[in-house]
């Protein structure tokens, strides 16, 4: 059977690769062994909240499940601007926000609307490997151009406007990133999105951990930015991470008003609509009682990385920028790979933070994700730790790395 060369071109996820490791050890452990912490995928320990299950549930009680609007239900749509209004003091019109099965569809779409066969993407090296291939679904090139601790490994306009060739379309940000949790100062966003309008170019933002931020400087949408400049970017949010409903696959964008009918109609031919199910669960989310619920949850999150971090630093796995939003630390595993004896990076990807990352899984039964799923910017140095474990278990993964480190 011929594969599709686009599917070829696909780098392997892995996270999940790691992911398939550790369900082999687990499996295999013996038993009064301790068991593993899993400290490697990026998803909230919480559930939805306990409206959100009920919208659910009397959604299907009642047979309310047929299909929606390509473009999602009206009334979610309006909930979703409100919540813009409300927490962000931003004004963003109902009908530029376009409901999506996750935001990986929503991505998907944006890439499909904007993208021509050699178009050049330009991305923050580390970043999530997932946007790197749905710029390479849509026939483009994602560039990645690497950043330092001191860049907030976040680019900026001189790294933008350096690197902008004949091919090159737009820039696609992160803001908080996954691996490194970060967000891009505002006025060096503008300065990025003042440039790329200047070029005629796109600026697609993933905004999908904006609800877990930390810090007011950094606690702001894209959207917000004045007048022209925040209509005509193209913003990418998530009901997973902050409303704590991954396996749901509920996401929205929003797009341009001239983007609008152009989404709306590739969603309807790829996609019908989002889940029915999913849309009524999600507004609930809206509820006061549920907000509630997230802020709490939210503030859980931060006394976690408040923890962790520190304990990190400590084992001499050095964080070099504190996180100001998600639930991730991004380490440098250099002093301990050389205490352990690990060899460096070599050609084929392994030695390095990879080998750390399976050896720290055999001697303490944590599992975290090497560097190597984030991009070619000195992946052998780092891991990623998710912090979206409970307090106990992240406690019980310091004392089993002191354990270890020494």
């Amino acid at each position: 059977m011929k594969i599709a060369q686009r599917a070829q071109r696909l780098q392997p996820f892995y996270v999940m690769e790691v992911s398939k490791a550790a369900a082999v050890m687990a499996r295999d452990l013996a038993a009064g062994s301790d068991p593993l912490i899993l400290l490697n995928i990026g998803e909230p320990d919480f559930t939805a909240p306990p409206l959100v299950q009920q919208a659910a549930a009397k959604a299907i009680a009642d047979g309310d499940t047929q299909y929606t609007q390509a473009t999602g239900m009206p009334e979610l749509r309006e909930k979703i601007s409100a919540w813009y209004a409300t927490r962000f003091g931003v004004d963003v019109a109902p009908r530029r926000i376009i409901i999506t099965a996750g935001a990986s569809a929503a991505l998907h779409l944006a890439c499909l609307a904007l993208i021509e066969a050699g178009d050049e993407i330009l991305m923050p090296d580390p970043s999530y490997p997932c946007n790197q291939q749905f710029v390479s679904a849509a026939e483009g090139r994602a560039v990645l151009l690497p950043t330092t601790a001191d860049e907030r490994f976040q680019l900026t306009r001189a790294k933008v406007q350096a690197a902008w060739g004949k091919n090159t379309r737009g820039v696609l940000l992160a803001s908080p990133s996954n691996p490194t949790g970060t967000s891009i100062a505002p006025e060096e966003l503008q300065s990025i999105h003042e440039f790329v309008q200047s070029k005629g170019g796109i600026t697609l933002i993933d905004e999908i951990y904006l609800g877990l931020s930390y810090e007011e400087r950094f606690g702001q949408t894209a959207l917000a930015m004045p007048g022209e400049l925040g209509q005509s970017l193209i913003s990418i949010n998530s009901f997973s991470k902050y409303f704590n409903m991954t396996g749901w696959r509920l996401g929205w964008m929003v797009v341009p008003d001239a983007l609008v009918s152009v989404v709306e109609q590739m969603a309807q031919h790829l996609f019908i609509c989002p889940s029915t199910i999913a849309q009524r669960a999600a507004l609930a989310c809206f509820e006061p009682d549920s907000l509630a619920e997230y802020e709490s949850r939210r503030s859980q999150f931060k006394a976690r990385r408040d923890y962790f971090i520190p304990e990190l630093n400590r084992l001499g796995l050095t964080v070099p920028v504190m996180p100001d939003g998600a639930f991730y630390a991004y380490a440098d595993c250099r002093q301990v790979a050389d205490k352990w004896g690990i060899a460096k990076a070599k050609a084929d990807g392994t030695g390095g933070s990879w080998d750390f990352a399976f050896e720290l899984m055999k001697r303490a039964h944590l599992v975290v994700t090497p560097g190597r799923d984030f991009g070619n910017a000195a992946p052998a140095q780092y891991v990623r730790f998710s912090t979206a474990s409970s307090m106990t278990q992240l406690q019980m993964a310091i004392a089993r790395l002191e354990a270890v480190i020494g």
